[in-house]
């Protein structure tokens, strides 16, 4: 009788975290060699199979394109004069350049990287062929810190594990790092004063050695060079002078390679 009772309490429980799909970007897993990187005409072409698209929009915003949905980071509300509808957008309340007040009712997942202050926000989103998840972090905020003011989203899909810092203001602690898993791919702000200098930017590339890093959220070229001067002895550099790739979890490279995208907003005429 008391088996009987338990049974039926467990399945009475509410979903908890316990509950999610295990993240296969905490487990560890091989590197593959080789990379190449392909090129289209426009953010619309059919994507080949497990492949995921990675467009450059602007500032920290990017279109990711995997698993038949579109997921823009960092939305402001505005992407371009194309006449699309992303399925899931994430935001960050450190600066009005990270999150918009009133995104459009059609999108059908907004995701906010903060909660309640102090607390955070907790998001684990399985939409089957994509899933988005976040690691919180601390900000600054009026003279102080803010604890779990902002997050790290990361994007599962495709075999693939991608992490988006964000408005990333500390070195992550051990605890977060396990959190975050592996990364295959990462978009870095690279700014070296609104979000974190770039030498401890440079510790945090260097820890989560993740096989390809975009550069984001920089003011002006010269910031940019600044930064790939500093890791060019560790890392490969790539200028394609595109703003998108595609990348599959059999083309990364064996080497930690940066990429750099150049920003575009989306058209529909491109």
């Amino acid at each position: 009788m008391i088996r009987l009772v338990l049974f039926v309490l467990m399945l009475a429980a509410p979903a908890t975290a316990q509950d999610r799909r295990p993240s296969h970007c905490i487990a560890l897993a091989d590197a593959t060699p080789g990379m190449e990187y392909l090129h289209r005409a426009s953010f619309r072409a059919p994507l080949p199979e497990y492949t995921v698209r990675l467009r450059y929009i602007a500032h920290a915003s990017f279109l990711i394109q995997a698993g038949g949905y579109n997921a823009v980071t960092d939305f402001t509300g505005f992407i371009g004069s194309a006449n699309l509808i992303p399925d899931v957008v994430t935001m960050n309340h450190a600066h009005e350049t990270h999150w918009t007040a009133f995104p459009d009712p059609a999108i059908p997942h907004v995701l906010r990287g903060w909660g309640e202050y102090g607390v955070g926000a907790d998001h684990h989103l399985d939409l089957g062929g994509l899933v988005v998840r976040n690691v919180p972090t601390d900000i600054r905020s009026g003279g102080g810190v803010e604890q779990n003011g902002n997050s790290i989203f990361v994007f599962e899909a495709e075999g693939l594990c991608i992490a988006h810092l964000g408005h990333l203001h500390h070195e992550p602690s051990d605890d977060q790092y396990a959190a975050l898993g592996r990364m295959d791919v990462v978009m870095a702000p690279v700014d070296g004063g609104f979000t974190m200098n770039i030498e401890n930017m440079m510790n945090v590339l260097r820890r989560v050695k993740a096989s390809i890093v975009l550069p984001m959220h920089w003011f002006g070229d010269s910031t940019l060079e600044r930064f790939l001067a500093g890791m060019e002895g560790e890392f490969a550099i790539s200028r394609p002078g595109v703003s998108e790739i595609e990348v599959s979890l059999r083309s990364l490279p064996d080497r930690p390679t940066i990429v750099v995208l150049r920003p575009a907003w989306l058209r529909d005429n491109e």
